[in-house]
């Protein structure tokens, strides 16, 4: 069973009367920024200038500044940057400046666990990573609860690391929901076999197979796109509340019976064994190398498939269905 933090095992004390600097003021590095800094930690923000980034941390209050000033006496170094751009961004303005003793952060295992970042061995290394985008993790602090999150320790080298990431993950609200342990390994690995696999690759792919069934059907994309998209959410919904067993448990039985009868049919054994191919991938680092050398090209193949998808009849049906639902806050990219 997993080993599970709470409040009263993650005392803020290894960071108070220290300051926290948080590399890049994106999704994670605003929450993270504001929730320790409510939590009455001192927080230091750099971000590059006349940015949208930067401009929103001076609305929040902070006085955005370049990387060296920021991590000059930190005690810990929270990296929020994309996992793509972390390891040149380390390599010429993290690396130069860390003295021994301070501690890295990330809230993403990438770059550690690929060893695209080595950082020497008289710093720490430790993880916070929520489960949860940096906006929920943040309105779910200021509502006085918190995003579960996972912790990880992947160098000790002054004897307290795992103390100063349980003071991190309890400062953004993190153990009030509970901090489960786990490996920068586990974490990364199993972070991208669920991006790839199930929660976007997969997901996506289902989608579009099911929409695309339909229409070459002859049936009417309006009508697949609701029976194969818009209808995802409130399946989901029902799983996020409780399981696949509430999700059934709300649904008709012709559904239900649909769903036990029939589901594995479309993921099958061959779907399996094409899922164990794309872990392999992961845990051998090809697919991490395949991404860094892909963002180095100039995501020259990423753009290629993103337009695509971008461009296809269940994006086009969406976006003129989607002004007829004002109630959903449509988001159009």
């Amino acid at each position: 069973m997993a080993t599970i933090y709470y409040e009263k095992d993650a005392p803020l004390a290894p960071l108070q009367g220290k300051k926290v600097a948080v590399i890049g003021y994106g999704s994670q590095g605003h929450a993270h920024s504001q929730n320790l800094r409510d939590s009455g930690i001192e927080v230091v923000v750099a971000e590059l200038p006349d940015t949208a980034n930067a401009k929103l941390a001076k609305e929040h209050g902070f006085v955005p500044s370049d990387i060296k000033t920021a991590i000059q006496g930190a005690a810990l170094i929270i990296v929020t940057l994309p996992d793509e751009v972390q390891g040149k961004v380390y390599k010429n303005e993290i690396a130069p400046h860390l003295k021994p003793g301070q501690t890295l952060g990330f809230c993403h295992g990438f770059n550690i666990h690929f060893k695209y970042i080595v950082p020497p061995r008289d710093i720490n290394v430790v993880m916070i990573a929520p489960k949860g985008p940096g906006h929920l993790v943040r309105s779910e602090f200021v509502k006085g609860g918190g995003v579960p999150c996972l912790v990880a320790v992947e160098q000790d080298a002054t004897g307290d690391a795992k103390k100063i990431a349980l003071a991190w993950g309890n400062g953004i609200g993190g153990a009030r929901a509970g901090i489960i342990e786990t490996t920068y390994k586990e974490e990364t690995e199993t972070d991208l076999f669920g991006e790839q696999v199930v929660l976007c690759g997969g997901l996506c792919a289902l989608i579009k197979a099911g929409f695309n069934t339909l229409v070459e059907a002859g049936y009417q994309p309006e009508i697949a796109y609701f029976e194969c998209l818009h209808e995802v959410k409130l399946i989901v919904d029902l799983m996020y509340q409780g399981g696949l067993s509430y999700m059934r448990y709300s649904i008709s039985n012709t559904a239900e019976y649909g769903d036990l009868s029939r589901g594995s049919r479309i993921i099958t054994d061959q779907t399996k064994a094409e899922m164990k191919k794309i872990l392999a991938e992961i845990t051998s680092g090809a697919f991490a190398k395949e991404w860094v050398a892909e963002y180095q090209d100039g995501l020259k193949k990423f753009n290629e498939l993103y337009n695509a998808d971008h461009g296809s009849k269940l994006e086009q049906v969406g976006r003129k269905l989607r002004k007829m639902m004002n109630w959903i806050d449509a988001k159009e990219v």
